[in-house]
């Protein structure tokens, strides 16, 4: 149960690298991305899928470009983030004992 959860964070980990790394050096190509990251370049190419889906990203001759909508989605990001992060403490087992008891 827990896996899939960690499995999908460290997805939505490499997709916002990806997405950091063509805000600060775009245009920006998937080898580069993939020789600085250290991801294979097809999980690469996979995240750059994902991001221009959003329309967070869009293909440009010379590489990957942050689009309109890229500005918005990062000011949202870190609430969204805080949000989830307050969810998830909130799902805690926090007192084993009375469980057992």
């Amino acid at each position: 149960m827990i896996d899939r959860l960690e499995k999908e964070v460290d997805m939505l980990e490499r997709h916002l690298q990806v997405l950091k790394m063509v805000i600060e050096n775009e245009p920006i190509g998937i080898v580069k991305m993939s020789n600085e990251t250290g991801y294979p370049h097809h999980k690469v190419r996979y995240s750059l899928r994902v991001l221009e889906e959003e329309n967070l990203i869009e293909p440009s001759s010379q590489g990957a470009i942050k689009t309109e909508r890229t500005v918005e989605f990062v000011d949202e990001l870190d609430g969204k983030l805080d949000d989830i992060v307050d969810k998830l403490d909130g799902m805690k087992i926090e007192d084993v004992a009375e469980i057992e008891g």
